[in-house]
């Protein structure tokens, strides 16, 4: 089932700093006045930004300090289930792809909305049965215009790999 979404505003300090921490240094990343900048349209974003909209989403499941609107936090949540995530030691993040369909530019607000995507299983050599699943994460912008899918492959092995 689809989520309901969150919107992430592009920003273009957020976009600079991106860039700057990849060594990128392209004018289309932080010069409005360049002129590759300008054939573009205007300040673009680099290459997996959009997974920085991690620190828009409400509750999101990796962020050990922000609150949750359920209440607590996620480490306090873990403590009080015993958890520690991760598929009780068997669960990995197997790959991660994107597909690019429209410039995302700064300004821009994107709509992110997740669902599930394909399901299959792999016989595996140590941990038994290969669970996996994708999460399919669209990025849409304040025109309704889809500018980026991002597929994320999860694992989840039937049992702790054997030594």
């Amino acid at each position: 089932m689809a989520d309901d979404g969150f919107e992430f505003p592009v920003d273009r300090t957020q976009v600079m700093l991106f860039a700057r921490s990849l060594l990128d240094i392209r004018p289309e990343y932080s010069e409005p006045d360049d002129p590759a900048t300008k054939a573009l349209g205007g300040i673009v974003v680099p290459p997996t930004f959009v997974q920085c909209s991690a620190h828009w989403q409400p509750n999101y499941g990796l962020d050990l300090t922000r609150p949750l609107k359920s209440g607590g936090t996620v480490a306090s949540q873990r403590q009080a289930s015993g958890g520690g995530g991760g598929g009780l030691g068997r669960g990995l993040h197997a790959e991660q792809r994107y597909e690019y369909h429209h410039p995302v530019h700064v300004g821009d607000t994107l709509t992110v909305t997740s669902k599930p995507g394909k399901q299959w299983e792999k016989e595996g050599r140590r941990g038994g049965t290969l669970k996996f699943s994708e999460s399919v994460t669209e990025y849409r912008n304040q025109d309704g215009v889809l500018c980026v899918t991002a597929t994320s492959v999860g694992v989840q092995t039937e049992r702790a790999v054997d030594q």
